[in-house]
């Protein structure tokens, strides 16, 4: 990628240290002037979200530098079908705020392992505890910080270590400082400039280029369709169609970092608000993070290396101070998903580990003490991790992020739907998908990675739902077999009474699912 070091002006890191400054006395505002109770703020901000927070750290914990890198880089390469890994969050995120969230609510949880540990007991609430950590520390840390890592070294000019420590330490300040709270208020104002700021460099980068019907004719047909034929190589339609679903439960329904801020929310109907605010801002996916590489495309066809996309159009068309102004955008995105993640690592161990098996008895201040000692640690284990995938050469990280999503996903997403859905689940058949279910979908995924230079493997979208199919019949067999045969365990989620949805909640989902629909029609017909 284009180092863009020597473009920079005195005035571009004014900007980006003006920018930490404001970044800083936010939380520092948050945590410890405007926030009475730490105690109730450091976990889920003292259940006192509203939409917009909602909204705007659900969708930075999901913005980060290698959708900005990696989207324009798609762009450039294939046009909007990457917009489906946007666009097709609207079902799942939908399920979240109708299915899934009055249920989590209601049962007054913590942690999404607490939850299944009222529905299976306290054995696969271990297991998922224990999940959830690593998926944490692997997904959303350590892959995170790879690829922000050599994002900021190679515009700061600085090595990959001192870059990913200097991003863990503002990001620690708020997940130790304040918690959720401090990063709900830092996420809306850093997701504001990534708005304005992205929607600049789209704007002039059409002008530059004759506007946008200059940019449509000059692209191939196929660069505006959302579906593609099956025989495409990338992204066939039906990879996508059956393979996202997998991943969009696991991601937008079961994922504690996703989730965590509607848990936080001060009642249900602000959390499906917030949900749904979510759904309108993934629209901007497309606008802010792919159509700057298909006009990269139109403005500068012979890039060697597509991955350079978003940075050419930074250096090529911003002036000084712009420039800076990007790169405390990209900070913002690395700083808002590393937070999030930070906060959810210290909330599931606090909860379902410590407090759950070592100390029930805890102090609220001794409970905040292990809370900030977790988030801690986890920052340096999250930085030994990228060292060590560092030290991994031959691999494209960014590349390689969606595959391994994919292979993590259906162990999850079949335990949540079966959980939720289907009354007569049995802890066995979700132990058992859990435990079996993920050592063969990471296996599969691990000789996937290794074989898929030599062998004709189906697209990794379809593998994933090939698992998940696989799975689902697990646990149905097992559930059936166990009907008799099983001790029957308490299903305290039964004891919830689940409030019906608003209709000042359904109007907004209506008018989202109408939208989305239309634009899926929009972007088929080239």
């Amino acid at each position: 990628m284009e180092n863009i070091y020597s473009y920079l002006q005195p005035i571009d890191f004014i900007i980006v240290i003006a920018y930490l400054i404001v970044l800083i006395a936010i939380g520092y505002w948050v945590s410890f002037v405007k926030n009475k109770n730490q105690n109730e703020n450091l976990f889920l901000a003292g259940h006192s979200l509203g939409w917009k927070s909602i909204g705007f750290t659900m969708w930075g914990t999901n913005v980060g530098p290698s959708m900005l890198i990696a989207s324009a880089s798609i762009g450039y390469t294939t046009g909007v079908v990457a917009g489906n890994f946007g666009w097709y969050a609207f079902p799942f995120i939908f399920l979240l705020a109708v299915v899934f969230a009055p249920r989590y609510l209601g049962a007054k949880v913590q942690t999404l392992p607490e939850f299944m540990g009222k529905r299976f007991g306290e054995g696969t609430r271990n297991i998922l505890a224990w999940y959830s950590i690593v998926t944490i520390l692997i997904s959303w840390l350590a892959l995170t910080l790879f690829a922000g890592g050599i994002l900021v070294g190679q515009i700061l000019d600085l090595p990959l270590w001192l870059s990913v420590i200097i991003l863990v330490a503002i990001s620690a300040f708020f997940a130790i400082a304040g918690g959720l709270k401090a990063i709900a208020y830092t996420n809306v104002f850093q997701m504001l400039l990534l708005i304005i700021v992205s929607a600049i460099l789209t704007i002039v980068g059409v002008n530059k280029a004759g506007g946008i019907m200059e940019v449509f004719h000059s692209t191939p047909g196929e660069y505006w369709n959302l579906l593609l034929p099956m025989d495409d190589a990338s992204y066939p339609w039906l990879a996508i169609g059956l393979g996202y679903p997998v991943m969009g439960v696991w991601f937008w329904c079961t994922d504690q970092s996703m989730v965590q801020s509607v848990l936080g929310a001060k009642s249900l109907k602000t959390g499906q608000l917030g949900a749904n605010f979510t759904g309108w801002l993934k629209i901007l996916d497309v606008a802010l993070f792919i159509i700057p590489g298909i006009v990269c495309y139109v403005l500068f066809p012979n890039l060697e290396n597509p991955d350079e996309a978003y940075m050419t159009m930074v250096t090529r068309l911003f002036p000084a101070g712009m420039t800076g102004l990007i790169m405390a955008v990209l900070i913002a995105a690395l700083v808002s998903t590393i937070d999030s993640a930070l906060n959810s690592l210290s909330t599931v161990f606090t909860m379902d580990i410590y407090l759950k098996k070592h100390k029930p008895n805890a102090t609220p201040k001794e409970t905040i003490k292990i809370g900030r000692m977790v988030t801690f640690f986890g920052a340096v284990i999250a930085i030994a991790l990228t060292m060590a995938i560092d030290s991994i050469k031959g691999l494209n990280l960014f590349d390689v992020f969606q595959a391994v999503l994919g292979f993590i996903a259906p162990p999850m997403s079949v335990v949540f739907l079966f959980g939720v859905l289907w009354k007569k689940t049995t802890t066995r058949a979700a132990n058992t998908v859990l435990v079996g279910g993920t050592v063969f979908s990471l296996g599969t995924g691990l000789v996937y990675f290794i074989t898929k230079e030599t062998v004709n493997w189906p697209h990794f979208l379809l593998l994933s739902f090939y698992i998940f199919v696989l799975l689902s019949v697990i646990a149905f067999v097992v559930t059936i077999f166990d009907q008799k045969s099983e001790p029957k365990h308490e299903n305290l989620l039964e004891k919830i009474t689940l409030e019906k949805i608003d209709k000042k909640v359904l109007i907004p989902w209506i008018a989202l699912i109408v939208v989305m629909v239309s634009l899926y029609i929009i972007f088929n017909g080239h």
